[in-house]
Order: structure tokens, then C-alpha cells, then sequence
């Protein structure tokens, strides 16, 4: 019988990334406490910039956005959100969403399911994924939930599960 497998991701889907800046834009465009204060969100290329003329209200934009995205479904954990920076008499955020995972995060992975997996569970990287195969398909869902209970600094998916 052929092993069972999985892979590990971190991805985010851009649309509903998306949908979620759209919506803290028109939230932000219709609040009492943003009129005035020259607060926006925006994509600036690839990052999302956050503007706002006070330390303050930008970091409530962030929070605003940071809300939507929960709603959408898509961990905190893949917006990396940089420190309010003063440009002129402007507060801006640059945020990125982070995808992928690193060669030394996939180490980690790999690691936590050898040491507390359970055994004949093997675990490979593959790019910026790591593929997980057993003979048993219960020890998969078993480190799935070993995985889901660890808490790693980056958004993990499971997917192609066959």
C-alpha cells in the first residue's frame, strides 16, 4: 500500500487580502473618529501602506485591518506590521504579508514532528513547503494536531492531503 501524504504551507490568498484592505478602507473612509485626520490604507506595490496624522490613529487603522483580516479567515501571523515611522507631519505603517516558509522554520517543523511525532511519520522540505508521509493515516492527522497545538511565529496551512 502506497504512503499517505500532506504537505505544510504558509500561504495567504491575495484576494482575500484584498477584500480585507477594501473593507477597513471603506470603514475607515465612514467613521466619525477618522474624519479629518488624513487616515488611509492602500496597497504601495507589494506592501499595504497605512497613513494617518497621529501615532494613534494610524495604529487604530492597523487594528481596524487586523479585524477584517480575522474575519477573512487569515492568521495575524502572516501581516508583518512595521513600527509607525513620522514622514513629514504624516504617521505611516508599511506592512507586508509574509508567505513561504524558510528553510530554518522548516527544519523546525521537521524536528517537532520527529521528536514528538509518531514514528515512521517522515518529514521533507521541499522549497518553501514540507511534505509529510506515513503508511498510517492516522499519524498524520496525529501530527497535524500536534502541529496545530504548537504555537510556531508563522501561519501554517495543510494541504494536498491524499
Amino acid at each position: 500500500m502506497a504512503d499517505s501524504s500532506f504537505d505544510i504551507v504558509s500561504k495567504v490568498e491575495r484576494q482575500e487580502v484584498d477584500n480585507a484592505l477594501n473593507q477597513a478602507a471603506k470603514e475607515i473612509s465612514q467613521r466619525y473618529d477618522f474624519k479629518g485626520v488624513g487616515a488611509s490604507i492602500s496597497w504601495s506595490g507589494e506592501q499595504i501602506l497605512m497613513e494617518a496624522n497621529s501615532e494613534d490613529r494610524v495604529k487604530a487603522i492597523l487594528d481596524v485591518f487586523q479585524s477584517k483580516l480575522i474575519k477573512r479567515g487569515i492568521s495575524l501571523k502572516a501581516l508583518d506590521a512595521g513600527e509607525p515611522q513620522l514622514s513629514g507631519k504624516e504617521y505611516k505603517i508599511f506592512s507586508s504579508i509574509k508567505e513561504g516558509i524558510s528553510q530554518e522554520n522548516a527544519k523546525k517543523v521537521a524536528k517537532t514532528i520527529r521528536d514528538e511525532g509518531p514514528k515512521g511519520v517522515k518529514a521533507q522540505v521541499q522549497g518553501e513547503e514540507l511534505r509529510v508521509s506515513s503508511k498510517n493515516r492516522d499519524d498524520l492527522q496525529a501530527v497535524i494536531a500536534l502541529l496545530k497545538g504548537k504555537d510556531f511565529d508563522f501561519a501554517l496551512q495543510f494541504v494536498n492531503y491524499r
